[in-house]
This record gives structure tokens, sequence and C-alpha cells, in this order.
């Protein structure tokens, strides 16, 4: 079976009302996963041929803004001859397919798609690059669509599959490297699915004259627990507070293993064993074969 996430992007017009999302353009490229693991699970993942993806421009039911159309250079005239987006929604619901399963939806800051594609989802759970995007590379100064694009540099992305921007399929083709770097990362749909139903993870805190640091902010790490508690205790938004409980929990997860590799070293010595420089350290070196010491590789079970 192909499993598959269908990555989509959408281009927007006129604001929404009941029964017209207000879409002007829409665009999916699937990302493939190429071998599935003893357990069932996909793992190596590419992304799609062009020929296998669907991009639409589509007749929104007033016309479009011009502060919309500033973004993605779509006007009226381009839509006018387009279906309306009641004839495109039923060639984009994705359901269950007997040779491609399509396990999850995914998009970059999914507010806009989740929303507006509404039941043609099918009931597939979504995957927010942005949010992967803000765990996984902390360090890049934006988690824009195309800035996570040149930070990571994917191999295999072709510059002019992704033009122009801020169109439907071209950032569609984008946000699918970003996924398929996350995923190929090790990290499971599933995690990806969590993180995505779970508040943002921030990058820098920009609260308070301390840590706004001439407007760029300072890393939540370095923000100090009683600031967090503070924050925590104030009326914040959900990204915020979930960032600062996120910190706080670390720092004692940090502070426990600490203390336990303290204790470990405690016993080492004891034993005329190495000590480690972190928790996850192994006490030993792994002995070389012609040079390895019969002491190196006693093992005992430590009294703790």
């Amino acid at each position: 079976m192909g499993y598959r996430i269908r990555v989509i992007d959408l281009e927007t017009g006129p604001e929404p009302i009941e029964g017209e999302p207000g879409i002007v353009e829409y665009g999916h490229i699937d990302l493939i996963a190429k071998n599935v693991d003893m357990l069932g699970n996909p793992y190596d993942w590419e992304v799609g041929d062009f020929v296998e993806t669907l991009t639409t421009l589509v007749k929104p039911h007033a016309p479009i803004p011009a502060e919309t159309s500033a973004i993605h250079n779509l006007i009226d005239k381009d839509v006018e001859d387009s279906p309306a987006w009641s004839e495109v929604a039923p060639h984009v619901i994705f359901v269950s397919h007997p040779i491609q399963k399509i396990v999850a939806l995914a998009a970059h800051n999914i507010e806009c798609e989740k929303t507006l594609i509404g039941d043609a989802a099918g009931g597939l759970p979504w995957i927010d690059t942005y949010k992967v995007a803000l765990r996984l590379w902390p360090d890049s100064m934006s988690h824009s669509n195309n800035a996570i694009r040149y930070f990571l540099n994917p191999e295999g992305l072709d510059r002019q599959r992704a033009l122009p921007t801020h169109r439907a399929l071209p950032d569609a083709y984008v946000t699918a490297f970003t996924l398929r770097e996350a995923l190929n990362a090790g990290h499971s749909v599933e995690t990806l699915i969590k993180w995505t139903n779970e508040p943002a993870l921030l990058v820098r805190c920009k609260i308070g004259e301390k840590w706004r640091n001439g407007g760029k902010g300072t890393p939540w790490k370095d923000v100090d627990s009683g600031f967090l508690e503070w924050i925590l205790s104030k009326d914040f938004d959900a990204d915020t507070k979930h960032t600062a409980r996120y910190h706080l929990e670390q720092r004692e997860i940090d502070q426990r293993n600490e203390w336990e590799r303290q204790q470990l070293n405690r016993q080492f010595r004891a034993n005329s064993m190495s000590e480690i420089d972190r928790f996850n350290d192994q006490p030993v070196e792994p002995a070389q074969a012609e040079h390895a010491d019969p002491r190196d590789t006693n093992t005992m079970e430590l009294p703790l």
C-alpha cells in the first residue's frame, strides 16, 4: 500500500460566507513513503511527481480584494471562467483508496486550509509544518514557508517549480520538502500530528523590556524561571503559556537527569569505572578488539 501525505495550499480572496470559502486557487502535491517497516509504519519519504499534482483556479462568490491580490497577484479576470468551489470540492475529498492511502493532510500554518477545506478533508488528521519547524529548527530567524526552505536548502527542490511564490501549487511544493525533512529526520507522522494539535512552541520571548532585545527577542530557553512562572499566572495566549510551561517542565527534567547523573557517577567511581559527562552517555568507551582490557568490559548491577 502506498502511504501518502497530501500537502495543500490555498490562495484566498473575499471573506468566506456559509457555503462559499472564498478560495481563488487550490493546489496539492503528495509526499510518498517509499518503504514500510515490519510494524506497518511508513518511512523514507519523498516528494511525489508533478504529474500527480492537482491545481486549479477557483471563481469566488465575490470580487477579490485588492489587498489579497497584492499577495498572490490574482485578479477577478484571472478566475472569471474558473469553476466554483462547489464544483472543485468533490475532486479533493480525501477518501481512502485501495492502493494510495492518504494518512494525513499537511499545510504550512494550517488554520486557513483546515478551516476552508472543512468537510472535504474527510476527517483526516492535519500536520502543520509551521509548528513542526518551530520545534525542529528554532535557529531559523523566520519560520515562514520560504524562510524555512532557504534555511534547510533541501536536496532535490527545483527552484523553477517553487515559483511564483504565494501561489497554491508552488507553495505546496515547498511545504512538501519541509515535511520530508522532518519525517526523514526520524520524526513519525503521529509525532507531527501530536505537535500540530498542541499550541505552537514559540522560539523567542518578546515580552518585557529585559527579554525584548531590541525587537529580536530572547530564546525562551534563556528566560529565567521566575518570569516563566509569572507568564503562567497572567492572561497570555495559549501559545505563549504553552511555551513557558514547556520550558519550566524541561528544566525540571534536566535537573532530575543531572541529579541521576551525579548519583551514577558516585557509583561508577566506587567501582573504578569511567564517569559520564551527560546523563545519556555510556560510562565506558566501547572496547577496541585488539586492545581490550577485561576490566573495561566487566559489567555489574550497580546499587542505586
